[in-house]
């Protein structure tokens, strides 16, 4: 998954944070500024005391004097600690639609109980996000930053309270993905011994043996994960999202784009869409994110038109940013068992 593109997301002006820096030494001095720093920890604890730390993805220990209570996240992070019942205080991501109505990314969480700091990349109010007086920012990692932190303004972020980022690309698997994503939420106060847990991680289980076995009774099925924009038609490789990677491991056959012709991050292959039935597939798996155009837009298209998968309905909506709990990863799983149970190969 690569990092969203300036032709698929409006970018705003860089957010004027002035104003938060005067309160970082407040913060601080009340204990809500505590730094992550570099370290060996567990993967999360609260010691007798009433520390708590965890030790991220990115390698870093997250330290706070107590369980942190004003947490503040990513919106897929934010969702997943949802159904966990962890409920944070502010998000920054793709949350809500321009009519109002939660984004995809947001899951069941509810928007109107959150301060949305910024609703697309590089938006993030910096000034809203130290008034919350947050003791933890958590969020997730494809590449070793922080997912959606706007660099311009990382540091002053990232001053004001520990950060803590769960890996789910790169060399992740969604199983792992959904394991670490679990770790922050039990540190966090999640009961994970519940039997909705129990049910999430056994329907999850069932959902993964449902895709191998729809991929032995149809074999040789080739699918193609694409996203669309006006200009181009990007083809993302299996090797470097956590989700893909996981699919590919149930024997699901990618198309997989030529490795010299991806980005400078290695997600995907951009095609002009005069190009865009360089590869052929069966199926095609289909951003579904906001930012990315829907069938319907791409139906103006002619090549897109043209596209076998296309003319044989064999369609599919990719969460591209799966929200990392069993419940909402086991839908996904299900979901892709049909899309290949049900696929004809098209030569």
């Amino acid at each position: 998954m690569p990092k969203p593109s300036p032709t698929f997301l409006s970018r705003r002006g860089l957010l004027a944070a002035g104003g938060a820096l005067g309160l970082v030494a407040a913060l601080t001095a009340c204990g809500g500024g505590d730094k992550a720093k570099d370290g060996a920890g567990d993967q999360g604890s609260s010691a007798a005391s009433g520390a708590w730390s965890f030790k991220d993805d990115l390698g870093k220990t997250a330290s706070a004097k107590s369980t942190p209570k004003n947490v503040v996240a990513y919106t897929g992070t934010a969702a997943a600690l949802y159904d966990y019942g962890v409920q944070v205080k502010g998000v920054f991501g793709p949350t809500k639609l321009a009519d109002g109505k939660p984004d995809p990314m947001a899951g069941t969480m509810d928007i109107s109980k959150v301060e949305i700091l910024g609703n697309v990349y590089d938006e993030f109010n910096v000034e809203k996000y130290a008034a919350l007086r947050p003791d933890l920012l958590a969020t997730n990692t494809w590449d070793g930053s922080y997912w959606y932190v706007p660099e311009a303004s990382k540091d002053k972020i990232l001053k004001l309270a520990p950060a803590a980022a769960i890996g789910v690309g790169d060399k992740v698997s969604m199983d792992k993905a959904l394991e670490r994503t679990a770790d922050l939420a039990k540190s966090l106060g999640a009961d994970l011994n519940t039997r909705k847990s129990a049910d999430a991680k056994a329907r999850f289980e069932a959902a993964s043996a449902k895709v191998r076995e729809a991929v032995k009774a149809n074999p040789g099925v080739k699918v193609l994960v694409g996203s669309g924009s006006d200009q181009m038609f990007y083809v993302s490789t299996p090797k470097t999202s956590a989700d893909l990677k996981y699919f590919e491991s149930l024997g699901v056959e990618f198309v997989t784009p030529e490795q010299d012709k991806l980005d400078p991050q290695g997600f995907y292959e951009s095609l002009s869409w005069e190009n865009a039935g360089k590869y052929k597939a069966d199926v095609i798996l289909l951003d579904n994110r906001t930012q990315a155009l829907q069938p319907e837009a791409l139906k103006a298209k002619p090549t897109w038109n043209e596209l076998p998968a296309v003319k044989a309905g064999q369609v599919a909506p990719r969460v591209t940013e799966p929200i990392y709990s069993y419940e909402k990863c086991a839908q996904l799983l299900e979901d892709l068992a049909k899309t290949i149970q049900n696929a004809k190969k098209l030569g």
